[in-house]
């Protein structure tokens, strides 16, 4: 998808952790922020880091006992699967009706290291959800998207309704892990790239996944 973009920046890379050069009030400058964060993630470095976190996420999954109710909720974006390509071509800006486009193509590639832990959960009986931001209209490809890259069990798919589109994140979340524990499920865990994915009731053992990209809160 070859497409020309303005520079709408969303809470854009290393800014939100290098904010400063030096200790000096002069901010990174916005090019180099983006080429260290390209080259932190096309190194191998983000992979090292993401390894230790699913590492650490398998040991304390395995000390929970499932024993039928018990379910795990995942992220999409970021967590789940990466749209990193599209982002670049983007230059790492937000423009809404192309990132609607870009989901709506079902191509995003799985995250490999949260398949494993994806793929481990299911072995142990975990009930999984995906419970992501995106919204009503692009359910069907992203059902697609992720039962083409290998997440082919999982309880339920929730996206936003209209009448959610306005609502936080943290707030749209929290609701839904709530009534998803009204209907009997045991959430034992979340995995998302945000806080705003973990933080809230009902959240269990919250596994952060890095995210130099954006924040949405």
């Amino acid at each position: 998808m070859k497409v020309k973009y303005t520079s709408v920046i969303r809470s854009v890379l290393f800014i939100l952790i290098i904010n400063f050069v030096s200790c000096s009030t002069v901010p990174i400058n916005l090019d180099t922020a983006k080429q260290n964060v390209i080259a932190y993630f096309e190194s191998g470095k983000f992979d090292e880091e993401l390894n230790k976190i699913i590492e650490d996420a398998i040991r304390k999954f395995s000390r929970v006992e499932f024993t039928g109710t018990e379910a795990v909720v995942f992220d999409i974006d970021e967590t789940a699967l990466s749209n990193y390509d599209a982002m670049k071509e983007f230059d790492f800006g937000y423009i809404p009706h192309l990132w609607d486009e870009w989901e709506a193509e079902a191509r995003a590639p799985a995250i490999k290291q949260v398949k494993e832990l994806y793929d481990y959960l299911v072995g142990r009986g975990a009930k999984i959800i995906f419970l992501t931001g995106r919204k009503n209209y692009n359910y069907e490809p992203t059902y697609i998207n992720l039962k083409n890259e290998g997440y082919h069990y999982f309880d339920t798919l929730i996206t936003r309704q209209p009448h959610e589109y306005g609502i936080p994140a943290i707030e749209y979340k929290s609701n839904k892990r709530v009534e998803l524990t009204r209907m009997g499920y045991n959430i034992v865990g979340t995995v998302g790239d945000q806080w705003s994915d973990l933080r809230g009731p009902y959240s269990g053992i919250q596994i952060k996944i890095p995210n130099y990209f954006y924040s949405i809160e």
